[in-house]
């Protein structure tokens, strides 16, 4: 039940957030549209297959460093339940942070871009020198170098998913966040809009913010948890 809400919730925050990460990879998004491109069924399918290979190689990127993130806190969360327990606490904070930030409240949490801004300078040339994309596989390789762009709220998630101290947790944690930035960034043209209108209505992004503010305080140790786990263990 826990990981089903953890990564339900993961999925949700990809989805909730896709407009920022629409506003970071829009411009290349765009050049790999099928609206750019003639109307030929063969040029439309090579354009979808670019698109649904940039998206591959940038959701296997997040999962990748799901993966590594998961390795650190499963590696530190060894050392002493003390620790454990202070990453989870942190972890629930950085999940306010993200409703905070959902909600339009606070944008704090794009401060943490800052973090991935000295490897990207050195990452960026290279990304750059891979925009001319012929082939799907090659859209896989420029999707998964991009998906390091420094990103706050990827970068947010990642430290939410390394406190589950699980290597397998956090990989799957990270794959569902990019899973639900997805459908934003397959859209284009007037539905996209439509989507993204929705997704920045008031009460719909109040609504997503209190929600994960919500399941932060739920991150966090605490009564409550020992309460449900419990519940649980009498079922």
């Amino acid at each position: 039940m826990t990981q089903e809400l953890s990564l339900s919730a993961a999925f949700l925050l990809g989805l909730l957030g896709s407009g920022h990460c629409l506003g970071m990879c829009g411009g290349l998004m765009a050049a790999l549209s099928i609206n750019n491109v003639d109307t030929f069924s063969n040029k439309r399918f090579k354009s979808l297959s670019l698109l649904a290979g940039y998206n591959i190689g940038r959701i296997a990127s997040y999962t990748f460093m799901g993966l590594l993130m998961g390795t650190v806190g499963w590696f530190f969360g060894g050392f002493s339940r003390e620790f454990s327990v202070a990453l989870r606490i942190f972890s629930g904070l950085i999940l306010i942070g993200m409703g905070l930030y959902l909600g339009g409240w606070w944008l704090g949490v794009t401060r943490l871009e800052k973090v991935g801004h000295s490897l990207w300078q050195r990452i960026q040339p290279k990304a750059s020198a891979m925009l001319t994309v012929t082939s799907p596989i090659k859209a896989i390789a420029v999707g998964f170098i991009w998906g390091w762009l420094p990103c706050g709220l990827v970068y947010s998630t990642l430290v939410w998913s390394a406190a589950s101290t699980s290597v397998i947790q956090s990989t799957m944690l990270m794959c569902a966040f990019g899973l639900g930035t997805l459908p934003m960034l397959l859209l284009t043209g007037v539905t996209a809009r439509q989507v993204q209108s929705f997704l920045q209505k008031r009460h719909v992004r109040s609504a997503a913010g209190i929600l994960v503010m919500l399941f932060g305080l739920w991150t966090i140790p605490g009564p409550h948890q020992m309460w449900i786990m419990h519940s649980l263990s009498l079922t």
